[in-house]
């Protein structure tokens, strides 16, 4: 079994990105590779084949894999509800809330769970492709690693360190990082990969000659820029890319709400050439629209009330009112009901919130949080969907006699009585060309256009994976990975 762990010099290096272009090339060449991520925080999650939930980014890396996603490949998944507190998800299941630090002395323990997995995954593959968390430099996490070099140094592999050159100081992100690092750690890094690259290379060679003098160890390779590369995002929600045309586009707009999760739903309709999407950040002005979606959330009461503090409220009664169209996903779905019930203080303090009384039901946080895989058709048009389903609430109410979705299970999610409102716990909705198209022409789209996302994702893949095969040192790289 061979393995190589990628580390980054800062967050959004390009981590996940060389990660999952890696385990395109090797499953391309027929070698038996998997993705593994010890330590993740994410809002971002997939359900897995096993039942459980891992990192949007680790999903993706699966598929690069040609393997469906599964809990062992991210073990320990942080879900923040707070600044301060986040959900522990072991091995895909949900364990328990803790401040932060309170996860700090739990760690240990955690690495038990992070080295069971890798044992099973080694078993099984010829090599392991390991994502580190934001960067092995960050003196007061050290204590306790199991994101990045505690984990290397545990299971004993090389790491390479990626930094991007595109935010600048690329030189100084990494001898500082390595700066930063202990002996046995700066040995155990065996090169450097610069991301994101434009410009004329001959400008570089001479701070990479530099780089390579100065550290004793090799540059590995130099990734272009990628323009118009999509990959799903591990976290951070994607900035908005202005439209050269947005003459004759479905206007769509998401709130980014505090705690937004799985935001990775509107992939689709960011790259659906016929809609001019925006993510509108906290205090922005909120623009006129087609369709309103509200997005789903770990927090649900407490991203409720920044959704009145910001003035959403009554923007989406005007909406409604000059005939748009308004859908609520997991999270969203759930504000759109009479109220949101917390007995327990799942999400945080327990208690009741008022919704926004758009749809005839009320929901109640439970303990179980619900995690599956899901196939059924739209309820309108029997078109087919396929999603996932990953929450804690149970809605009911007679919307739900008006079904959005008729999942194999049963019926799901709600319609109001005039058509104009939607909702329902499927993530995933857009992914589907067919269904995508049918839901923009609800909205008010005039004769749509077939986008297939899932292909556009592989095609994206195999483009990473060209870029990795032209630009990286493979004779070196060949060492590490087959």
């Amino acid at each position: 079994m061979k393995a190589l762990m990628i580390q980054g010099t800062t967050s959004d290096a390009g981590k996940s990105t060389l990660t999952a272009g890696l385990c395109r090339v090797l499953h391309r060449r027929g070698i038996r590779v998997t993705p593994f991520k010890p330590q993740n925080m994410a809002l971002n999650a997939a359900v897995t084949e096993d039942g459980g939930e891992i990192g949007r980014a680790q999903a993706v890396q699966a598929q690069a894999c040609g393997l469906a996603p599964h809990s062992d490949m991210n073990p320990v998944l942080l879900k923040p509800h707070s600044d301060t507190g986040a959900q522990v998800i072991l091995q895909g299941r949900a364990a328990f809330n803790l401040e932060a630090g309170a996860y700090h002395e739990y760690k240990p323990r955690a690495m038990e769970a992070v080295l069971d997995s890798w044992q099973r995954l080694a078993a099984q593959y010829e090599c392991l492709l390991v994502e580190g968390a934001g960067s092995p430099a960050e003196i007061n996490l050290r204590a306790n690693d199991i994101a990045n070099m505690g984990f290397a140094e545990a299971v004993d592999i090389p790491v390479i360190l990626i930094a991007d050159i595109d935010r600048g100081g690329v030189f100084a992100h990494i001898v500082g990082t390595l700066a930063l690092l202990s002996a046995s750690e700066r040995a155990r890094v065996v090169g450097f990969v610069i991301n994101r690259f434009r410009g004329d290379p001959g400008l570089l060679q001479s701070g990479l000659d530099w780089l390579e003098q100065e550290t004793g160890k090799p540059v590995l390779g130099v990734l272009p820029y990628l323009h118009g590369l999509h990959l799903e995002s591990e976290d951070a929600v994607a900035r908005n890319e202005p439209a050269n045309d947005a003459t004759g586009r479905l206007r769509v707009i998401v709130p980014v709400l505090p705690r937004i999760s799985n935001h990775t739903d509107f992939d689709p309709l960011r790259l659906h050439p016929q809609v001019d999407f925006r993510f509108v950040g906290p205090e922005e002005p909120i623009p006129p629209a087609d369709l309103i979606v509200l997005p789903g959330s770990k927090n649900v009461r407490e991203d409720l009330a920044a959704l009145r503090r910001w003035g959403w409220e009554d923007a989406i009664r005007r909406h409604l009112r000059y005939g748009g169209k308004l859908i609520g996903i997991c999270g969203g779905f759930q504000m759109l009901g009479n109220a949101i019930h917390d007995p327990l203080g799942a999400e945080g303090e327990a208690g009741s919130t008022c919704g926004l009384g758009l749809l005839e039901m009320e929901t109640t946080l439970e303990a179980e949080k619900k995690l599956t895989n899901v196939n059924g058709v739209l309820h309108q048009s029997g078109l087919s969907v396929v999603g996932y389903e990953i929450h804690l609430g149970v809605s009911r109410g007679a919307a739900l006699s008006r079904p959005m979705i008729l999942l194999e299970s049963g019926p799901e999610g709600a319609f109001s009585l005039d058509g104009a409102i939607a909702g329902t716990y499927l993530h995933g909705l857009f992914d589907h060309p067919e269904a995508c198209g049918a839901l923009l022409e609800w909205a008010g789209l005039q004769e749509s256009e077939p986008f297939d996302y899932r292909l556009r994702r592989e095609q994206d893949l195999d483009r990473l994976a060209d870029a990795l095969e032209a630009h990286l040192d493979w004779s070196r790289l060949g060492a590490w990975l087959a």
